[in-house]
């Protein structure tokens, strides 16, 4: 079983093949409260203000943007939920890859360094 720790250390790289439905599963149980919705994995991240979403959004963006791999971002006052999925991987159809649970890691890693 993959863990959390071990995902923040690798690095994203581009993939061909999508996750399957059990590893997907034990890609999921490593992250903290990240869930499938809509063919993407997703967590909604709570924040005091603005303010503090957007600070969360520009960190993110800073170690996001080293693994090449963008995230669905939707930011209100509080709240900034995040969803990834991998637009190339299975020929091209899309799907769940190792490097959306990466970035997930890396996102929660940064989401409890920012709410100490």
């Amino acid at each position: 079983m993959v863990t959390a720790a071990e995902l923040v250390q690798k690095k994203g790289r581009h993939l061909d093949t999508g996750l399957t439905d059990a590893e997907i599963k034990d890609h999921l149980a490593a992250v903290d409260n990240w869930a499938l919705q809509d063919g993407k994995i997703a967590k909604t991240f709570v924040f005091k203000n603005y303010y503090e979403t957007l600070a969360f959004v520009n960190a993110i963006a800073w170690v996001i943007h080293a693994d090449d791999h963008h995230p669905e971002l939707v930011v209100t006052y509080n709240r900034c939920v995040v969803k990834f999925d991998t637009h190339s991987v299975n020929g091209g159809k899309g799907g769940i890859s190792e490097n959306d649970f990466i970035c997930a890691a890396k996102v929660d890693a940064i989401f409890q360094q920012a709410t100490r």
